[in-house]
């Protein structure tokens, strides 16, 4: 269970590593997660600086980086400013990287494997690859995937594909240990093979996350499809627009440190919120009423 978790920003906009280890804190102690990703999408990576990166990977591996494992993303759709992110995050005590496919440039796959062996050669961490082609604008292609596979450190991919029957063959052929990263199919992928969830809505409900993975494996498909029907108003709540809006929009209505998002995203109107809190109610998400 690993969440991709927001960076708190200050009113200001300016970066609040004390909130980030607070939420970092409350992630890993009270809703039971074996991990967390640090400056991925959700943490806003696109719009912070290298130096604001390295700040609250720091800040986050100061606070739970003894209970928890911290995968930095490096990932750029520059080659050369991923290894470098890569190398200092390792510099930094990073457990492992994560990193997307280069986005805008649309690279040929020769491209991504060249891209992704560069960011592992890096390094001696272990890696995670990341397929998210509605946002890229390039899916990683199951021969790629095969190839990037043999990498010694290339372990894992994070699908946030929606593709089912592509997962399923990536799983069977490459070996990678495989993370949902699209909440609404963790329970299809979980229980197709796929290893564990890099949430969004983990920030909320990462504990009944891991509590149905858990069921799951425990021979309990029932209790599991249970837990995920519960949870289908979070799933779709979240994501009623971009996903970092409505996460720090829920955490600061739980009272946990979030603040503003960085244009070009734009804060969650009263309307969204409370839209939000229509539906983090219905799916029984603490703090939530009806």
């Amino acid at each position: 269970m690993l969440t991709a978790m927001v960076s708190p920003f200050h009113a200001d906009g300016s970066i609040d590593l004390d909130g980030a280890q607070r939420l970092a804190a409350h992630l890993v102690d009270d809703l039971k997660h074996d991990g967390l990703v640090i400056n991925g999408t959700t943490g806003e990576s696109a719009t912070k600086t290298d130096e604001e990166d390295l700040a609250v990977l720091r800040a986050v591996l100061d606070a739970v980086g003894d209970r928890a494992t911290i995968i930095a993303g490096v990932g750029t759709n520059d080659t050369a400013h991923s290894v470098e992110a890569a190398k200092a995050a390792a510099e930094a005590g990073a457990h492992a990287v994560m990193a997307v496919t280069p986005y805008y440039n649309r690279p040929p796959q020769e491209g991504l494997v060249r891209h992704f062996t560069a960011i592992a050669d890096a390094t001696d961490l272990p890696m995670i690859t990341y397929d998210i082609p509605k946002r890229t604008g390039t899916a990683i292609e199951l021969d790629t995937l095969k190839r990037l596979a043999e990498h010694p450190r290339i372990v894992a991919n994070k699908d946030a594909k929606g593709d089912l029957d592509f997962a399923q063959w990536a799983i069977r052929e490459t070996g990678l240990a495989w993370y949902s990263g699209d909440d609404i199919l963790n329970l299809p992928l979980l229980s197709i093979g796929a290893a564990g969830m890099i949430s969004v809505v983990g920030h909320l409900v990462g504990d009944r996350l891991k509590d149905m993975a858990e069921a799951l494996w425990a021979g309990r498909p029932a209790e599991a499809a249970a837990i995920n029907a519960a949870l289908l108003p979070v799933y779709t709540g979240c994501f009623r627009t971009q996903g970092v809006i409505l996460t720090k929009a829920a955490l600061e209505m739980q009272g946990w440190p979030a603040g503003p998002v960085r244009l070009p995203l734009v804060d969650a109107t009263q309307a969204q919120r409370e839209q939000l809190r229509i539906d983090l109610a219905a799916g029984g998400v603490s703090g939530f009423t009806a």
